[in-house]
């Protein structure tokens, strides 16, 4: 009769496990927003580097991504070293992308121009201990295929971004598919204040956290992203009451 296994290398596993799926935000490095409104509502105290994101564009115009683009882009552009782009379509404006500080000698594209390719694409990516983050648009995201690429960052301590797009409004429907994500955003325009001003202000984002493990979701009316990648909480609304915060995010929809 053969012995029986040792226990300890099963509970090695099982803490491998949990580390590279995401569960342990406590030894995972975290990179902030810099507004504690957000980062507070992040266990961790910010973005969990080394893990899968989800960044979805809300509105009427979603399918182009412009938005969520953006805010994807100014994550990576906080994290240092070159940036993997996987895309879908020749339609990444590299000169915004400077503007919100991932300037073009920073990123390197991959064109794929279908989702299956894509998702292997990343898997490489991430596998590079060198890359500051992998980004990659897709429409449609398994719960398989979400696990690996975690999977793979989790091994490296890459940062992965998933941009999720739609060539119809049809395609919306595939937002709502379970994956392994550590968290999900939704990034949508916001109206610009009211009332006079003196000065042209950034625009204004609703930043909308639908899902992350361990916390709570939650949403902000931010300003984009400047010239360093980082986002802000306007002026008009830092010191005002919940309520009237509310009723702003009423108002804006």
């Amino acid at each position: 009769m053969a012995p029986a296994s040792p226990p300890t290398p099963i509970a090695e596993l099982r803490r491998w496990l949990e580390r590279v799926e995401g569960n342990g935000y406590a030894t995972s490095e975290a990179l902030p927003f810099a507004v504690t409104e957000i980062d507070q509502h992040l266990p961790g105290g910010g973005l969990a580097r080394g893990h899968l994101h989800e960044v979805i564009e809300g509105g009427p115009a979603g399918e182009h991504a412009a938005v969520a683009t953006l805010f994807a882009a100014g994550i990576a552009a906080r994290i240092p070293g070159p940036v993997l782009w996987c895309l879908r379509g020749r339609d990444l404006f590299a000169p915004a992308l400077a503007r919100i500080g991932l300037h073009p000698d920073r990123v390197i594209y991959c064109e794929t121009w279908k989702d299956r390719d894509v998702l292997p694409a990343m898997e490489e990516g991430l596998r590079c201990c060198g890359i500051a983050a992998v980004v990659g648009e897709v429409t449609r995201l398994s719960l398989t295929s979400s696990r690996r690429l975690q999977l793979c960052a989790g091994e490296t301590g890459v940062t992965a971004l998933l941009l999720r797009r739609w060539r119809t409004s049809d395609e919306k429907r595939f937002a709502g598919e379970p994956n392994a994500a550590a968290t999900r955003w939704r990034v949508s325009p916001s109206p610009p204040a009211q009332g006079p001003s003196d000065h042209i202000d950034r625009q204004r984002w609703l930043v909308e956290l639908l899902r992350v493990k361990g916390g709570e979701p939650h949403s902000w009316i931010v300003e984009a992203c400047d010239a360093e990648g980082n986002l802000r909480l306007p002026a008009t609304l830092a010191d005002r009451s919940a309520a009237a915060e509310e009723s702003y995010r009423a108002a804006a929809g």
